[in-house]
C-alpha cells in the first residue's frame, strides 16, 4: 500500500512539473488565451495534400520568420532583387551547389530564408528545390502510411 502511495505521489509530482514547464515555456495561459504566440499564417485544411507543385510553393513561402536565418550562404545576398531569368550559368551553379549541400531537413528553411532576404532563385534551381521537397514529403507520407 505504501509503495503504491509513493508511486502515485511521484507520478503526481512529475505531472505538476511537466504542466508548469509547459505553461511557462509555451506562452499559453490556463484559460486558453495564446497571448504572445504567433498566429499561424495559414490555416490547416485538407485543401492541399502536399503532392502538387502549387502546394509545395505555397507551403515553402508561408510562415516567414522576421529574423533572417542564414545557411552559410551570406554571399547570395548580392542577388537580392534580381529576376529569375537574369542569372548567368555560373551564378545558377552557385545556387545549385548550396542547395545540394544542404541537409534534407534544412531545405525548406533555406527556401524561406532566400525568399525572406528578397532573393529570387534561378528558374532551374527553383524547380529542383520544389522537386526535392515534394519527393521528401512523398517519402515521409509513405513512411507514415507504412506505420499506420
Amino acid at each position: 500500500m505504501t509503495v503504491s502511495a509513493i508511486l502515485l505521489g511521484i507520478l503526481l509530482a512529475t505531472g505538476l512539473v511537466l504542466y508548469l514547464h509547459d505553461r511557462f515555456t509555451s506562452g499559453r495561459r490556463p484559460d486558453g488565451d495564446t497571448a504572445g504566440q504567433a498566429e499561424p499564417t495559414q490555416p490547416e485544411s485538407q485543401e492541399c495534400c502536399g503532392m502538387h507543385i502549387t502546394c509545395e510553393k505555397d507551403s515553402l513561402i508561408a510562415g516567414f520568420d522576421k529574423e533572417l536565418l542564414y545557411y552559410d550562404d551570406e554571399e547570395l545576398d548580392r542577388f537580392a532583387g534580381r529576376q529569375a531569368d537574369g542569372y548567368t550559368e555560373t551564378e545558377t551553379e552557385e545556387f545549385r551547389d548550396i542547395l545540394l549541400t544542404l541537409k534534407p531537413d534544412e531545405i525548406a528553411g533555406w527556401a524561406r530564408s532566400i525568399t525572406t532576404r528578397g532573393i529570387t532563385l534561378p528558374a532551374g534551381v527553383r524547380d529542383e528545390l520544389l522537386m526535392i521537397v515534394s519527393e521528401a514529403r512523398a517519402s515521409l507520407k509513405q513512411e507514415q502510411d507504412g506505420i499506420a
